[in-house]
């Protein structure tokens, strides 16, 4: 056989082990799990995850009833959603979310979150985009984090100055 030969096998081999390797990562990356709800953190995490996973019952038990224009129903609240999906990136796969910091005051919390954004990059681009939003949350009577406000992930009327509608 060629040295030729040889260096060719050895290139497809290599080729072949490295996406063999591609395939067992990405298949065995852990699925996104839901925190413990007892610190800020942890609920702004869960509303998030509960959104991206259209588990939307569980999203709405994240928002405090004392914000300003609060969906009173939770058909309402999955209307709002869906009908401002832009403000959500719920099909996007490309985008992942991670809590960063936050701020704790006694009764009143700010969550730092980074949205990432993946994309088809060039030679010179890292084919990434990131930005950073706030979400605000408050304690209950009952001791859990409840977000009223945030920059992200969130349907703009709620904070309306308007009375309460749909979102439309």
């Amino acid at each position: 056989m060629k040295n030729t030969d040889k260096f060719l096998i050895g290139i497809v081999a290599g080729v072949v082990i490295l996406i063999g390797l591609a395939f067992t990562v990405a298949l065995t990356r852990p699925k996104p799990t839901y925190q413990a709800d007892g610190t800020p953190e942890g609920a702004a995490h869960n509303y998030l995850l509960a959104l991206r996973q259209g588990d939307y019952e569980r999203a709405y038990g994240y928002l405090s009833p004392e914000f300003k224009h609060y969906p009173h129903t939770l058909n309402a609240f999955i209307s709002d959603v869906q009908d401002n999906s832009y403000n959500f990136s719920l099909n996007d796969e490309s985008v992942t979310l991670e809590v960063l910091s936050s701020q704790v005051g006694s009764d009143f919390a700010t969550v730092e979150v980074r949205e990432t954004t993946f994309y088809e990059g060039d030679l010179f681009s890292s084919g990434e985009s990131s930005s950073t939003f706030r979400m605000k949350l408050r304690r209950s009577a009952q001791g859990t984090w409840l977000i009223y406000d945030s920059d992200s992930y969130w349907a703009y009327c709620w904070g309306n100055t308007n009375t309460y509608a749909s979102c439309d």
